[in-house]
């Protein structure tokens, strides 16, 4: 039986090469010479490092044009609150992997809502869709690509 999995990934190699070319352009700009500004990944945060917050937001806007040229929707992100103290000012950015509960059984709805000749099961933080036909399979993707879900999803282990 013909099946695809729906997930939420990041490529961690391309969002690593994304950083450290803002922390080259950073480094290189002339209004950021002399400051200590930079980008750092911890496991899933991002963590935006200048003296104010003005810059924060520029360092922000960078980063955001390097991880859309590198294929990563910046749906993805979620920045948290400006942090200021005497001498820098920092922002987390947290990267949302994988699909949770609710966000899989509104997928599952989605689909069911359709009435396509497909089923839907929850797998970890995953869903796998299957069905009889293939053609049906492409319609649940397409289905899904028009639906509007705050993830960027990915359509994996398409199998016939």
């Amino acid at each position: 039986m013909p099946s695809f999995d729906v997930v939420s990934e990041i490529d961690m190699h391309e969002l690593n090469n994304a950083i450290d070319q803002t922390n080259r352009e950073v480094s290189t700009r002339f209004d950021f010479k002399g400051t200590n500004s930079r980008v750092e990944l911890s496991e899933n945060i991002i963590t935006l490092i200048a003296p104010v917050e003005f810059q924060v937001k520029q360092i922000d806007d960078i980063l955001q044009i390097k991880l859309s040229k590198r294929g990563i929707d910046i749906k993805c992100l979620e920045h948290g609150k400006v942090t200021e103290n005497i001498n820098e000012a920092r922002q987390p950015v947290t990267i949302h992997q994988g699909i949770d509960k609710e966000l899989a059984k509104k997928i599952i709805r989605i689909i069911k809502d359709s009435k396509l000749k497909v089923q839907s099961a929850i797998q970890g933080e995953q869903v796998r869709i299957s069905g009889k036909k293939r053609d049906d399979l492409q319609e649940a993707i397409a289905l899904l690509k028009k639906s509007n879900i705050e993830l960027p999803l990915q359509y994996v282990n398409f199998r016939d």
